[in-house]
């Protein structure tokens, strides 16, 4: 097997967030272009390992692209108002035969068990059940959306039993009222009001792209609900994020995340293994939106001179650190990562270029309220992952006082002659700094 360190690393630190996710609800949105895909077996294998871990599964799966092409070939149009689709009878006679089908042939799917595959002896029950009670959305606007509906209740403690019996349950975007009608809903907002409803520890919803995009076109990572709500302004103006469902997804996790479920996140249904990666590795694959206080990492900017000089003085007091004016400071602020939380800088690292292949790591700083919580761990990840995009294959620290901290991260040590011809020519012999190195693979 290539790369077996590599992987069994990952598996050694993947121990954590297996036993963080172990017995919790996660609610799982598959849209109707996921269950289409070539990749959605992938997912099935991966939510299959889930399982296996002992997490508590509802899957969700939409149906729009599905319905559509029904309608086309019934020769009835598809009406829509604000994005949602007007369901009339004839409408939803298709839409009850589709979303039939689908939900038979997910269930196929969880029933695999080849040997040499990925769900040999996987042994999965899946539920399905009238677990949503709907009520017609009604007149918006004049317009009356006939058999389109809302979620009225969410009978949250027969899908329990359900999860408490290790079985997976799958639900659709159909609801049913207490007068025997059946209503087209949408499947965000019944993925939404069933994490709400279970206290979901987390909604996750794959889209065909990773994660929310920035108006670059840049994936971004993580979201607060303030900043979310602001993005998704931004995210609603574009046309083809109504139609691909990213708009509604991130509107879903912004009504989670203000209904008391912790996390919700945003994954690419087209990546290969973006669930394992969301969800067992520190960078992840998609855009987190978190209810839980705000913390950002981020590249420095002029306006945290005045934290990171109140954030470093104590340690250059103690000569941990060497001093550095603000003048200094603020020459290199483009050098050094920082991490915000609530306004409030608690941690930096700096990273110095000293040649095309090589830099130095340094001035590396945690608040004393903060110090042993992982973010040190963080801080080091984010300017090695930065120097491997820059081009460097290798970075060295100069420290007096952590010298096992780095070992225990990977460097291995070396001698004053060793370091780049740069950084020997400014290494102070006084200070006797131990020097280290480390690979980027």
């Amino acid at each position: 097997m290539q790369n077996l360190p590599d992987y069994i690393d990952w598996f050694r630190h993947s121990s954590s967030y297996i036993n963080a996710h172990r017995k919790k609800v996660f609610v799982v949105l598959l849209p109707g272009e996921a269950l289409e895909h070539p990749n959605f077996e992938n997912i099935v294998h991966d939510i299959n390992l889930l399982n296996s871990l002992g997490v508590k599964l509802v899957l969700v799966h939409g149906s729009r692209p599905q319905i559509n092409n029904a309608l086309c070939a019934a020769n009835i149009q598809s009406t829509y108002h604000k994005d949602l689709r007007i369901t009339d009878a004839d409408s939803l006679l298709h839409v009850k035969q589709v979303i039939g089908s689908l939900s038979i042939d997910v269930e196929a799917m969880f029933s695999m068990g080849l040997a040499n595959s990925p769900m040999h002896g996987a042994d999965i029950t899946v539920s399905r059940g009238n677990f949503i009670t709907a009520r017609p959305l009604g007149v918006l606007d004049g317009i009356d959306h006939a058999l389109t509906g809302v979620v009225r209740k969410v009978n949250a403690r027969a899908i329990q039993q359900h999860l408490d019996a290790h079985n997976i349950v799958l639900l659709n975007n159909l609801g049913y009222s207490t007068t025997g009608e059946v209503f087209n809903l949408s499947a965000e907002d019944v993925a939404t009001e069933v994490a709400i409803a279970l206290h979901a520890e987390k909604l996750i919803m794959f889209l065909p792209q990773n994660g929310i995009l920035d108006a670059n076109g840049e994936m971004v990572s993580t979201l607060s609900p303030a900043s979310a709500q602001h993005v998704l302004e931004a995210v609603t103006a574009k046309k083809e994020n109504s139609a691909n469902g990213v708009a509604h997804a991130l509107a879903a996790a912004l009504k989670a995340c203000s209904k008391n479920v912790p996390r919700s996140h945003l994954i690419s249904f087209e990546h290969n293994g973006a669930l394992i990666e969301e969800l067992f590795t520190r960078d992840g694959s998609g855009t987190l939106v978190s209810k839980e206080t705000f913390e950002v990492l981020r590249q420095a900017t002029i306006e945290d001179v005045a934290g990171l000089l109140d954030l470093i003085k104590p340690l250059e007091d103690a000569g941990v650190l060497v001093h550095r004016s603000r003048e200094l400071l603020e020459a290199e602020i483009n050098y050094f990562f920082v991490i915000e939380r609530e306004g409030m800088i608690i941690a930096c690292a700096a990273l110095y270029p000293l040649d095309e292949s090589c830099g130095e790591i340094a001035c590396i700083a945690i608040h004393r309220d903060y110090q042993d919580t992982g973010r040190g761990k963080d801080l080091l990840a984010a300017i090695e992952k930065h120097a491997k995009q820059v081009g460097m294959s290798k970075v060295v620290v100069l420290t007096t006082q952590t010298t096992h901290w780095f070992l225990e991260k990977g460097f291995t040590p070396i001698t004053v002659a060793e370091l780049p011809e740069k950084k020997q020519k400014l290494y102070n012999y006084q200070r006797n700094s131990k020097a280290l190195v480390k690979t980027l693979n």
